[in-house]
Formats: structure tokens, sequence, C-alpha cells
């Protein structure tokens, strides 16, 4: 179930604002707990808070810590990313996400503020970071001075580049629109959108767009004089008062702000005049420019009057002083009630909520992305802690993983090898492993060792194997390590770094055996691609898989993959699509397709198809347009092992996916197996699946 709802803007000053208290109050309405989130704030002045998340918390009461609220700041990202470093700034924004999500019912999400040069760089990664949390968008655009060409011409843009993405749009709004181009703004947007996706148009609210005096006190870096109670005052129209007072009276407009030097009394004490008087509009403060500060009679005569507004003095002349107001953008703080309300009632009149609400429901996301699949391995991992035996301990990639996934605490770890050189190793590699938390041991010397001979020799000696065998075989690695886990003194396997496949496999194939109902042991490889995570079967195994084994592979393939949170969409590969193609290999891939239908009819499953019919989605539908499978499939199971193999190698290198495996299917106990060549990402991402599957899921 959807939990999410990711808002972003295509520039700054787009009224981002109006639409998260809008919605915030919309959510509040239909579910009791919602939270808060920014993946990225801009740097707080004065090490201060960030300003829009201290309004969010405490206009809605919203019980989360302010640290909890966001992940970055603008200036850490660019760090992170100057560093080589992306990667972990989108798994801590994911990471930080996620927690807010188990602890709320449903989360809002605001993308970056746009308030630096770097629009282009801060919607790709608004684009990027709403593909990774998996969560719908709202796109916010803003009417100020722009064509209606330019408008529809950039929220059109924005549309298709989140939709390219596989990112769901579930509403467009166009802000600061003039009253009279409403209609013309909705239906210009609605031309070039699918119905699913809900429009409207936001006028300007001038209450929203004009600062307070507040903000012109902090901006201006004044003195108050006068009015300090009255800083919440909200400006107007704004004008220099230069000309005599009998002239300026006229330019007065409702929440008038005076700009004006200090030694004209006359302009001054005219306003405050004007501002109790029922004749003229009210004004909102006066700024008193030049450094200059009016007489102390006239002093005296201001603080006798009865209604006072702000008085500011400044240092700057008038000129410099008028044209730092008018660029002035202003904010919503917590203390501004009045903004906030006319945010939320203006949210309430142009905005269908309901239907929304609608798309939220029916919102279903598109996949998981490759950092989603490793964030939820980890979780899975972190819930139910396991204990894994690595028989390679002396192997420097094997040592290096372990050393990352003790001080992750994500599983219990025992290496097998001589004790002294394994921890002379990790001191020459400068790993301080703590190994009274990382237990070693050496398979000869174990207490162990005689019970694990004489159970294997109980399980094997009706294939002639006698005690000094059994003991043999407890001295290999590979033999100790599995019946650790036959014995129930670790809960997983992982070797390889330094072994064969088969040297690996075989004791788990002799007594740790398959499981009821399965036949074939069989692999598949976690592909994570740039934007998504496929499965592929069989490429470490079974060399020539007859049809049933094919079928085998597809359904233990498709169980791996609903097990780790991937819909399984299977397509069964081969060098023809549909019923094109004849010849022996792709009738078995045919038949095998049949016999998945026949037993598991509640699967998708389309063969035989070709590679790349199943993964494009252009492609699939002009071959197989009735397809649920073609252009999208998730499974995808290779006809041999030397198809599977090279194509898994290949799509690896050549687009820098990662491959997570290969991991077994179909053992009673998991036993995974290594590359010689792998990587201690590889040691550290197989050690985690290993955990997860002894969780028995």
């Amino acid at each position: 179930m959807n939990k999410g709802l990711y808002i972003t803007t295509l520039e700054a000053n787009s009224g981002k604002s109006l639409m998260t208290l809008g919605l915030m109050q919309a959510f509040l309405a239909k579910t009791p707990r919602v939270g808060y989130f920014r993946p990225i704030i801009d740097d707080p002045k004065d090490q201060k808070r960030d300003n829009h998340i201290d309004t969010i918390l405490s206009f809605f009461n919203v019980d989360i810590p302010y640290e909890n609220t966001y992940a970055y700041t603008v200036s850490q990202v660019i760090q992170k990313q100057n560093e080589g470093k992306s990667g972990e700034v989108l798994d801590t924004i994911i990471q930080k996400y996620k927690e807010v999500e188990e602890n709320f019912d449903f989360v809002l999400v605001e993308g970056s503020d746009f308030s630096k040069e770097s629009s282009v760089f801060e919607f790709d990664v608004n684009v990027h970071i709403a593909k990774n949390l998996g969560i719908p968008v709202i796109i916010i655009g803003s009417g100020v001075n722009k064509t209606k060409e330019e408008l529809f011409g950039n929220l059109q843009l924005a549309y298709n580049t989140f939709v390219n993405k596989d990112v769901k749009v579930i509403g467009i709004a166009a802000n600061k629109i003039q009253e009279a181009n409403m209609e013309l703004a909705t239906d210009g947007i609605k031309s070039f959108l699918p119905d699913n996706v809900e429009v409207f148009a936001i006028p300007m609210q001038q209450m929203l767009a004009n600062p307070t005096m507040k903000e012109i006190l902090e901006e201006l870096d004044g003195e108050v004089l006068f009015g300090g109670d009255f800083l919440d005052n909200q400006t107007g129209s704004y004008g220099v008062g230069a000309m005599q007072l009998r002239n300026y009276l006229n330019h007065l407009r409702e929440n008038s702000l005076v700009i004006t030097p200090g030694d004209r009394a006359d302009i001054i004490l005219g306003a405050l005049q004007a501002n109790i008087s029922a004749n003229y509009p009210r004004v909102s403060g006066i700024i008193l420019t030049g450094g200059i500060i009016p007489e102390d009679t006239i002093l005296r005569l201001i603080d006798g009057v009865s209604q006072v507004v702000p008085i500011i003095s400044v240092k700057e002349g008038t000129f410099q002083v008028t044209n730092k107001i008018g660029n002035i953008k202003s904010n919503i703080y917590a203390d501004s009630i009045p903004k906030i309300n006319t945010s939320i009632s203006t949210f309430e009149k142009y905005v269908n909520i309901d239907g929304l609400m609608d798309k939220l429901a029916g919102f279903e996301n598109a996949g998981i992305t490759p950092r989603m699949f490793q964030y939820s391995l980890i979780r899975k991992a972190q819930k139910q802690r396991k204990h894994i035996v690595l028989p390679e301990g002396i192997d420097e990639r094997v040592l290096k993983a372990t050393f990352r996934l003790s001080t992750l605490g994500l599983v219990d770890l025992t290496l097998l090898g001589d004790q002294d050189k394994i921890k002379e190793k990790a001191t020459e590699l400068g790993l301080p492993i703590d190994f009274d938390k990382v237990s070693v041991i050496n398979p000869p010397k174990s207490e162990y060792f005689e019970d694990y001979a004489e159970t294997f020799y109980e399980l094997r000696k009706h294939k002639n194997v006698n005690m000094d065998i059994a003991r043999d075989c407890m001295t290999d690695v590979s033999y100790y390590g599995t019946m650790m886990i036959h014995k129930g003194h670790a809960d997983g396997m992982v070797s390889g770094a330094m072994h064969t496949t088969q040297h690996t496999i075989r004791p788990a194939l002799q007594f740790i055996k398959t499981k009821p109902g399965v036949s074939l042991v069989s692999s598949v490889f976690f592909m994570c691609l740039e934007d998504r995570v496929s499965v592929f079967g069989d490429c470490a195994i079974n060399p020539n898989p007859s049809a049933h084994d094919l079928a085998e592979i597809a359904i233990s393939s498709a169980e791996s993959s609903i097990n780790f949170g991937i819909e399984p969409k299977i397509a069964m590969l081969s060098y023809s699509s549909g019923t094109s193609g004849k010849g022996e290999d792709v009738d078995r891939v045919r038949e095998a397709t049949e016999i998945v239908k026949k037993q598991r009819p509640d699967l998708k499953i389309e063969g035989p198809i070709q590679y790349d019919a199943a993964v494009d989605l252009t492609i699939g539908k002009s071959k197989l347009p009735d397809s649920e499978v073609a252009g999208q499939a998730s499974v995808l199971i290779f006809p041999d092992l030397n198809t599977g193999n090279n194509t898994y190698k290949a799509v690896q290198r050549e687009t820098g996916a990662l491959a997570i495996g290969p991991m077994l299917q179909g053992l009673n106990k998991p036993v995974n197996d290594l590359s010689r060549g792998c990587t201690v990402d590889d040691i550290f991402n197989t050690v985690i699946i290993t955990a997860i599957q002894a969780q028995g899921i």
C-alpha cells in the first residue's frame, strides 16, 4: 500500500508551501497520523533550523524530532557528490524516509526549494529521489512572468521526464495564475495529459506574496523604534514618501509600507494619522532610511499616539532600501497564522482533494529500484538476526566484508580457518575486526569435530563412507561449514571466493538436501539495473535443463522474487517470440511455459519470448500485444547455462549493473556460491540474502 506523496516544483517561488499546508490539512482529515519529510533542505541561515519544517511541525503538531524530518542540506549533497558518494546520499534519503514511513500512516514528502542557481540539477535530483522512494508526484509550476506557451511547455516537459522514469504523476498545479486566465490554464494543461492526472489552477494570493514587517526587518537588519508587537503586519504596496504630505496621502493603498528618510517628520506623522483615520487605508509600517532618527520632540509625539505601527530605522539610503524590499521573497513562518490560514483556504477552494485521494488509493508502484531493493535487504536482515558461516576466512575480500557486516551488526558471523593466520591477515589489512563478536573456528581443532564426523558417517555410510573418510571430509571447510548448518550451529553458508561451485555445493546436495516437492537446485541473480531490479535464472547451476527443469526453475525463481519484494512477471527466453519460431530449443521453452501455466495458473508468464521483447515495452507490444508480461518482465528464465551465464555477465559489464548472487534455490537450508572473481560488495550482499533466506521467507 502506498504511504507517501512527493511534492515538487520546476523553479523557486512556485508556491509549494501553499500546496504542502493544504495537503497536510487534507490528509489529517482522513488519517490521524501524517508524517512530513524533506530529502534536501537549504542551508539554514546562521545555523538556525529550517523555517518551513518548523512551520509544519508546529502548526500541525507533528510528533517527529526535527532531525528526522530531513536527510541533507544542499551543501552536504554537493560535498558528497564532489567526493563521488552520490549513492550514499540516495541510500541515506531512502533510509530516513522509511524510518518516518514506519511511524506514520502517511508521509508528505516535499522536494527542494530551488533557491540556488541549480534548477536543472535540483529537478533531476527530485525525479531520482521520487523514483527511488517509489511514491507518486504532484508537480507545481508558477505562472509569474510566463506566457501560456512557456508555462504549458515547462509543465509538459516536467511531466514527460517523470513518466519516462516510471514515476507516477497524479496531479499538476499551475499556481499564481491571474484570475481571468484560470480556465485557460486548466484547459491548456489538460490538453497534453491523460485523464488520470488531476489538474488545477490556483490564483495569485497577494497576501502570500508580500513580506511581513518581520521579514523586512530581518532582510534590512534594521532597528525597531516603535510597534515591535506588530511585526507580523502584512505589507501590501509600498512607496517612497519624498513628495509633500498632501500629495503623498493620495498614493496610500491598503496595508501600505511607507519608505521615507528619517528626517521627514511630516510624512511619518501624516502616515500614522492616516492609519487611524476612517478616510484613509491602513498602514502596515514605516521604514526610516539613511540611519536618521527623528528628533526627540517627534519621538515623544509618536510615543503618545494611541495606535502605532512598526517604525524601523535602517542605515542604507532610500534607493537601496526600496530595491531590497522589492526583492524580498516572502516566507510562511510558524507564527504567520493569517498566511497559513489563507494558504489552506485557497487550497481547499481550488484543489479537488477527493480526486487526488482517488488517484493515491489506486496507485501501484511500477517496480522496485536497485537502491530500494538494497535498502529492503538490509531492513529484512535486521528484523531477524541470523548466523552465517564463511568457510574462506583467510581471503582478503571475505575479511573486508566481515568487517563491514560486523560493524553494521546485520548478522552473526563465523570464519573458518587457522585463527592466528586469520587475525594476522586482518591486522595486515588494517581491519579492526572485533573477534569477540566474530568467531573463528579451525575445523580439525573444533570441539564438534568428532561429532560432525560421526554425523556425516551416519548420513553417508550407505555410500561406502567410513569414519576415516568422514574425518577427512570434516577437515574440509566446505563440508565443515555445511555440517554447521545441518546441526543447527549456523543458519546459512556463503562460499566460493576461493573454491569452485561444485566444491561449495556438493556437501549441501549430499546432506542438506532439497525442500519437499523440489527436485532441482537452481540459482538466480538479482540484477540491479539503472532503474529496476530483474531476476535472472538459471545462470550458475544447470547446464542443459529439460522442459520440466525449466518449469521448476521458473516457479522457484518466481517464489524468490516474491520473497524479496519483486512482483514476478516471468519471461521464458528463447530466440523466437510467440508462435513464430520452430525447432527443438524453442519447443522446449514452449513446453516449459505450458507446464508452469498448469502448475501455477496464478503466475504471469510468457514464452517463448526474445529478450528485447521481454524488457522493452514498445518492442514487446509490437510482437505480443496482448501479453501481460511482454515489455515488463521482471523474472527472466534463460534456456540454458551457456546463454544465462554469458548474458548476465554481458549485462553486468556493459551497463554497470550490480549482480547480487548467485542465490541458490531449492535447498532445505541456504548455501550460496560466490564467483572466484567476486568483490567485497558481492560477498556483503550475498551474506545478506543468505541471512534473509534463513529467516524462512
